[in-house]
C-alpha cells in the first residue's frame, strides 16, 4: 500500500486548506486512514481518522469543529478539510493506514503500517 500527502502550505490564521492522501497498491474492504501530524521537537499527534468505506469519522478534541475528513471511492483519496486554522496547527501532516487488528489504540501512529511522507502545514499568526 502506498500513500501520498499533498496539498499543504501557508497559510493566515483563520484560512483553509485541503489536504489530500492518495492510496494505492493492495485494495482493501477494511481498516482506517488516519491523519496524524508532528510539530518540531513534539510527539506525532493524532489527529483523527476515517473507516476506509468512509462510513465513520473521528477527531480529536483539538481539530473537532473545525477539520473534516472525507474520501473519494473513484479516486481511492482521502482528504483533510481543515479550516480556521490556528498557528498551533502548524505541523508537518501525515497520512497513514491501520489495515490489521493492531492492539494499539486506534490514535496511536504505532498502529499504523503504511505512511504517506507527510506534507508541511505552516500557520502564521
Amino acid at each position: 500500500v502506498q500513500l501520498q500527502a499533498s496539498g499543504g502550505g501557508l497559510v493566515q490564521a483563520g484560512g483553509s486548506l485541503r489536504l489530500s492522501c492518495a492510496v494505492s497498491g493492495r485494495t482493501f474492504s477494511s481498516g482506517v486512514v488516519g491523519w496524524f501530524r508532528q510539530a518540531p521537537g513534539k510527539e506525532r499527534e493524532f489527529v483523527g481518522y476515517i473507516t476506509w468505506r468512509g462510513v465513520s469519522t473521528y477527531y480529536t478534541d483539538a481539530v473537532k469543529g473545525r477539520f473534516t475528513i472525507s474520501r473519494d471511492n473513484v479516486k481511492n483519496t482521502m482528504y483533510l478539510q481543515m479550516n480556521s486554522l490556528k498557528p498551533e496547527d502548524t505541523a508537518v501532516y501525515y497520512c497513514a493506514a491501520r489495515l490489521s487488528g493492531s492492539t494499539y489504540p486506534i490514535s496511536s501512529p504505532y498502529g499504523y503500517e503504511y505512511w504517506g511522507q507527510g506534507t508541511q502545514v505552516t500557520v502564521s499568526s
